[in-house]
């Protein structure tokens, strides 16, 4: 494979027999009554969902819609990649759009920006929606764990190999990272880089070389951390002991997907993930998980990412950089962080939405980039 072919998967009956009985024969722990979502995922909750994903999922329809979107597996330093990559409308003259990576996280995959693509290629755009390694269709490399800045060097080939030499490139969460180490390493390839946060400061930083607003943001962290940091520390220490349970039950899987996006999102007044997402929005992304197998291999990126050097981390970004720190995030930074690591400029911070706001916030997304990225298409 050396450019890209077409790929449109489709799961096998059997599996889909298999995954449902599954789920009928799931073993759910006994719960304190009461308990909702202060104890971890709503068991309750998610046994109801269960027994939908098991009885009246429609997978297909997913499968169908998600095959309409212009995929295609593309081989990048000796691994299939899934891509989707979807062109603008163009101007008449044979030429496209600006071309725009866009660079995913965890717990998700292509998905996150599944809603934005239209409206992307509709501004003018061509979306390039690459898999991670190991993540949702992407092949994972067998003999090692490829880190963010990995990864990063990966997406430059990529985007030569689909034919681009210079691009726009946003992403949130390990995304995020992706995109900076982008802008770092090959800053003659990226006209602009957004994101939607800004990362953490090492753990051998001096906090006195750090402004007071720094210092709080750093304690608010650190307090987020022993309350809500319990997943990252399992997948950054023993990623293949979760990775057991995880694979082995749909059930399992989901709780600790669909938990994070309880966490992680911005659920309004209400505080009902349903709220944001409807249920064939969240089994959609968690089924990409079961169906790919690609769980353990997803949580194999913390421990990668933990051990690339502090003096890495502190790396200021001198292309443009724009962000969207959504309300619903995790520790948004403040503005002193977000200048002492990059050349910021622009900084919003809207309304509404939380850490997959691509998925959850639309059109605030699309507003919010395309608003950035315009002073720098060419």
């Amino acid at each position: 494979m050396t450019k890209a072919v077409e790929f449109a998967p489709r799961v096998g009956d059997d599996e889909l027999e298999e995954l449902r009985a599954r789920l009928r024969w799931t073993r759910w722990p006994d719960v304190i009554e009461g308990s909702g979502w202060t104890r971890g995922i709503d068991v309750v909750w998610l046994r109801d969902l269960c027994a939908y994903w098991a009885d009246g999922f429609d997978w297909r329809a997913q499968e169908d819609a998600l095959n309409r979107l212009p995929r295609h597996l593309v081989e990048v330093g000796g691994l299939r990649i899934h891509v989707v990559h979807a062109l603008s409308a163009g101007n008449g003259d044979g030429r496209h759009g600006t071309p725009l990576l866009l660079c995913h996280g965890w717990p998700d995959s292509f998905w996150r920006y599944t809603k934005v693509i239209g409206p992307l290629t509709e501004a003018g755009y061509d979306v390039i929606v690459p898999d991670m390694p190991g993540f949702g269709y992407s092949e994972a490399p067998r003999d090692r764990v490829l880190d963010s800045r990995a990864v990063a060097a990966l997406w430059a080939e990529l985007m030569t190999t689909l034919g681009y030499d210079r691009f726009l490139v946003a992403g949130g969460d390990i995304g995020s990272h992706v995109a900076r180490y982008l802008a770092l390493d090959h800053p003659e390839r990226v006209a602009a880089v957004h994101r939607t946060d800004a990362g953490l400061p090492p753990a051998t930083l001096d906090p006195s070389t750090l402004s007071d607003p720094e210092r709080v943001w750093m304690a608010r962290a650190s307090e987020w951390s022993a309350a809500e940091g319990a997943y990252a520390a399992m997948q950054r220490t023993k990623p293949d002991t979760a990775a057991v349970g995880l694979t082995d039950s749909p059930a399992g899987v989901a709780a600790w997907i669909l938990e994070k996006l309880h966490a992680w999102s911005d659920l309004g007044p209400g505080g009902a993930l349903e709220d944001v997402y409807s249920r064939d929005e969240l089994l959609t992304a968690v089924s990409i998980y079961w169906h790919t197998g690609t769980i353990a291999s997803s949580l194999r990126m913390y421990q990668a990412n933990a051990a690339i050097p502090a003096e890495q981390l502190m790396r200021r970004v001198e292309v443009p950089s724009g962000f969207s720190l959504y309300p619903g995030d995790i520790a948004t930074p403040p503005d002193e962080w977000l200048q002492r690591m990059a050349e910021v400029a622009r900084v919003t911070r809207p309304e509404r939405g939380g850490h997959f706001a691509p998925f959850e916030v639309p059109e605030s997304y699309v507003t919010e980039i395309t608003s950035f990225f315009e002073p720098y298409r060419p």
